[in-house]
């Protein structure tokens, strides 16, 4: 939540700025030096307005508005790096949302880990008209994720998002599994 700031001094004080005859009057300094502490945050955010819309920069409760007016896949329990890198990717990933790789890229973002998509659909050229449709005659699409330690609550947010990123008229399925833990040597 934006607010003062204890100690935060005004950019353009507004004492310096009064005519002549207030610039030793006391109550008139002291006037202005309370709308100064009142207006000091608002000239520093609109100082530094670019930072706040750059992700990375951007102060962590004002990131996670941010999430939710770009329309990034967050749920407010991801870690702030993740939650940076939604936001800093939602546009990308609305150029891309319906695709294979806009998919993979949500839930790479959300996850941390690649899913393993496979879909029905398929693309091939043949030189003779009339060739044979390639992909299966009926769509679908599965989704599996591999993680260290699955819970119910990733299986929930997968569909969630699943559902959200997939191709409009895509049935779909998803699946958490434990990833293999291969042993040290």
């Amino acid at each position: 939540m934006r607010g003062s700031i204890d100690g935060l001094g005004s950019s353009t004080p507004i004492g310096t700025m009064l005519p002549a005859v207030f610039a030793d009057d006391d109550l008139a300094q002291r006037f202005v030096g309370g709308l100064d502490d009142v207006l000091a945050p608002i000239l520093s955010v609109l100082d530094c307005l670019d930072s706040y819309f750059t992700p990375s920069l951007a102060p962590l409760d004002f990131t996670q508005w941010l999430a939710g007016w770009v329309g990034a896949e967050t749920d407010g329990t991801e870690p702030e790096a993740r939650l940076r890198a939604a936001v800093a990717a939602a546009a990308y990933l609305h150029r891309v949302r319906g695709t294979r790789r806009g998919l993979s890229e949500a839930v790479r973002l959300v996850f941390g880990v690649t899913p393993e998509i496979t879909e029905s659909g398929a693309a091939s050229w043949d030189a003779r008209p009339l060739g044979p449709v390639p992909g299966e005659h009926r769509p679908r699409l599965h989704v599996t994720l591999r993680l260290p330690h699955p819970t119910p609550a990733d299986e929930h947010r997968l569909d969630s998002l699943v559902a959200a990123a997939r191709p409009a008229h895509m049935p779909y399925t998803v699946q958490v599994t434990a990833a293999e833990r291969i042993p040290e040597r």
